[in-house]
């Protein structure tokens, strides 16, 4: 098999098993596979050509649409949403 697809293959599972914890133990599982996820979509896109590649971008946006959008309203300084006890996951 090849490397790039069993690399996104377990990625897809670590997201999987990450989703289902309680919102609290998400962030730093979730950050790191924030961050690995471009390494593993360009090297998609270098094996598979770019439009695998593109399907992966889309899907990666996909799953992570409200971090990724956290996180460029707060590096553009926009006001980011907050939640109150009573709507956060405990």
């Amino acid at each position: 098999m090849n490397l790039a697809i069993l690399l996104a293959s377990l990625w897809v599972l670590a997201a999987t098993c990450v989703a289902m914890l309680p919102m609290r133990y998400q962030f730093l599982p979730g950050s790191i596979l924030l961050a690995l996820a471009p390494v593993l979509i360009g090297m998609l896109g270098y094996q598979f050509g770019w439009m695998v590649g593109l399907g992966a971008f889309v899907a990666f946006v996909s799953m992570f649409r409200n971090p990724l959008l956290y996180y460029a309203r707060k590096w553009t300084g926009r006001e980011t949403p907050t939640l109150s006890m009573d709507e956060a996951d405990l």
